[in-house]
């Protein structure tokens, strides 16, 4: 081989790894979305935006250098799981799923492509990950449990009801195996208060009407709503009743209350979007999921309807009202 000839194949074979890397970074990158939360559902355009938006501060631009499929299942656990698969069978770098159900659906779809989760109670006790410090395997996320919440939640009760003696506390076993951390909180906060805590699984929607229709007529009584895919999908039939049995209720995420609920505190949902999508840039960029550590809730919003409080007979205190992220007239 002639000496020119041996340079330049030199030459090429060192710049053959530069310009593959470079290949590589500018090829669009796929990510797939598993919903629980309707596409109807005004909050689904809210936490969508976040996610993109904050995405796009990062430098991903969706229909330029990255691809972003959307499935949303609500309720339907079959359609979940099917929805995974179909969005692995898309070939996506990474998988953000929503809630219990969807992270359960996508780890059953796969276990080497990266998960981000959102909005999961309890990764750790339902074995989806090893720990919050260290997952392990091929998911990470943001969780919507923390202790004190239970005690939060019968504060708000107590205020808007002093003389309250009881409090239900309403929830899906299916969608919410995760329920008994929160109620033991509850159950933590109910004993500071001398409130009587009991716990309201219903399974359908007959399963509502009863359990309000039973509640109602206890005088005293007041009632916590936990979020989980069926509490959320059926929350104007909880609210009817709840108006009903003209019942005090507080409820763990703002939908409720926009939907004419009482009162709400919990997570601002739209922000573990934002930084979901932080950790995508990073996951994108390189980042093992298994080495994430897993985030656990530091924003939460307090929201007040007060059309909702009047049509009770409610007065709602100046110092609750002071307290809230949003009041809707």
């Amino acid at each position: 081989m002639r000496r020119r000839e041996f340079i330049t194949l030199l030459g090429g074979a060192a710049a053959w790894p530069l310009g593959a890397h470079a290949q590589q970074a500018d090829r669009v990158r796929r990510i797939g979305i598993l919903w629980i939360i309707a596409e109807t559902d005004p909050q689904y355009a809210i936490n969508r935006e976040a996610f993109t938006k904050q995405l796009h501060q990062l430098g991903w631009r969706a229909g330029d250098n990255v691809h972003i499929d959307h499935r949303s299942a609500a309720v339907d656990a079959n359609r979940q799981r099917a929805y995974a698969a179909e969005l692995i069978g898309l070939a996506p770098d990474l998988i953000v799923a929503e809630g219990t159900p969807g992270l359960a659906a996508a780890q059953l779809a796969t276990r080497t492509v990266p998960i981000i989760f959102v909005n999961v109670t309890d990764p750790v006790g339902q074995g989806f990950v090893e720990s919050l410090a260290r997952p392990g395997g091929n998911a990470t996320g943001f969780t919507l449990y923390e202790f004190s919440m239970g005690t939060k939640w019968l504060e708000i009760v107590r205020e808007l009801m002093p003389l309250v003696k009881k409090v239900g506390f309403m929830f899906n076993p299916t969608m919410a195996p995760f329920s008994g951390l929160y109620f033991r909180s509850v159950q933590e906060g109910a004993r500071t208060f001398g409130i009587e805590p009991y716990s309201i699984p219903v399974d359908d929607e007959s399963g509502v009407g009863r359990s309000l229709s039973s509640l109602g007529q206890q005088p005293d009584s007041g009632l916590i709503v936990l979020l989980d895919a069926f509490t959320l999908h059926n929350r104007n039939l909880i609210i009817h009743q709840v108006a009903r049995y003209r019942i005090p209720a507080v409820y763990t995420v703002r939908q409720f209350s926009e939907s004419g609920g009482l009162v709400s505190y919990g997570v601002d949902f739209a922000n573990q979007y934002r930084q979901a999508a932080i950790y995508a840039d990073r996951i994108l960029k390189g980042a093992k999921p298994g080495e994430l550590p897993i985030q656990q809730p530091t924003k939460y919003e307090l929201v007040i309807n007060l059309k909702t409080a009047r049509a009770l007979g409610l007065t709602v205190p100046p110092t609750l009202l002071a307290r809230a992220d949003e009041v809707i007239e």
